[in-house]
């Protein structure tokens, strides 16, 4: 469906948050500031975007701290940065128009005046424009390359996903159904979570990991064990994942979030020489590190949602003003899919 562009006027300034102190441990609200700031009109090869939708990740928590990483950390009293989408409302740039619709990097604010090399078109006639933060943008493709070209899953396998409610775990386990796994299992905070990996995403077999310890339900869900292991959390759900995979499994690392906001050393996992023996494979993915795959991955898994083959949820934080409060509750796992912020002009 298609989303109409935005007016062609912009303000003098817009809001933007900026990170106003380090979190330590959980980050609370007095963290961020939002702040009103000028909104400078594009110079040579730059375009104006008034954003749309902003993504928040969990990633970002990372950045918060000042140590370095992949990426470089937030600095304080500086705007934050992350996905966004919207539509160019004052052009300096060959090739961008006044109301074309752009994916770019300058999240966490109203406006974004940006080098337009540094900004895709995207085709708001062929999916909602914030499905390029989620299902099309960054999470598809974290779960399209992390399943199928970093775990090099093959059909028959057995995958366990943890956060597989989440904006990559959902997709990584109907991404697996559809590419013929044997058999799909999947971890979730809340009853509500797992019947939505059931009956919505087709899960084979779903748990609560608060309900009991996570190697217990795991073996439960998977008595003939697991080769295909994505791991978006670490800690508890790692140390299990080892005990269950069998000879020459795969892991996936993508995320630790269930170790992001500590501040001592985690406790597991314990059992890691295990795969000595199992000949097992663990391998850390970047996203950005497979480009190559973005044609195929658009096209194919695009056409999944064109003919609603995959399903895909977001939940929708409303106005700027309430970014900060929709990152803390991705943080605690208030979302079912991606957790995105819609924009009110």
């Amino acid at each position: 469906m298609a989303e109409q562009a935005a007016s062609t006027t912009a303000p003098a300034t817009g809001r933007e948050w900026h990170l106003a102190s380090r979190p330590d441990g959980w980050p609370v609200p007095s963290d961020f500031a939002l702040v009103e700031a000028p909104v400078r009109q594009p110079g040579e090869g730059e375009i104006l975007v008034r954003n749309a939708y902003l993504s928040v990740d969990p990633y970002m928590r990372g950045r918060m701290n000042d140590v370095k990483s992949y990426v470089p950390p937030f600095q304080l009293g500086r705007a934050l940065d992350g996905g966004a989408v919207g539509h160019v409302v004052a052009s300096n740039a060959e090739g961008f128009e006044v109301g074309d619709a752009v994916l770019h990097g300058l999240g966490w604010r109203e406006y974004a005046t940006l080098d337009a090399r540094h900004a895709v078109k995207v085709d708001p006639e062929l999916a909602p424009l914030s499905y390029y933060l989620g299902a099309l943008g960054m999470p598809g493709m974290t779960a399209y390359a992390g399943l199928l070209e970093v775990a090099s899953f093959k059909p028959g396998d057995t995958v366990f996903v943890s956060g597989a409610a989440g904006a990559v775990g959902s997709l990584v386990g109907q991404i697996a159904k559809l590419k013929g796994a044997e058999r799909v299992i999947g971890s979730a905070g809340s009853a509500a979570k797992v019947a939505t990996l059931l009956d919505g995403y087709g899960f084979d077999a779903a748990f609560n990991y608060k309900d009991a310890p996570v190697r217990e339900q795991l073996a439960a869900a998977a008595p003939d064990g697991i080769d295909v292991y994505f791991d978006n959390v670490g800690g508890d759900h790692l140390e299990a994942a080892i005990g269950a995979l069998n000879l020459h499994g795969r892991v996936t690392l993508c995320g630790a979030i269930a170790q992001y906001n500590d501040t001592s050393a985690p406790a597991g996992p314990r059992n890691l020489a295990l795969a000595i023996g199992k000949r097992l494979r663990l391998q850390g993915m970047l996203v950005r590190d497979h480009d190559s795959l973005q044609p195929r991955f658009l096209a194919e898994v695009g056409g999944w949602l064109k003919d609603g083959t995959l399903k895909y949820d977001e939940t929708v934080v409303d106005g700027v003003e309430n970014t900060t409060e929709a990152f803390l509750g991705l943080l605690r796992g208030d979302n079912t899919g991606k957790m995105v912020v819609r924009l009110e002009h």
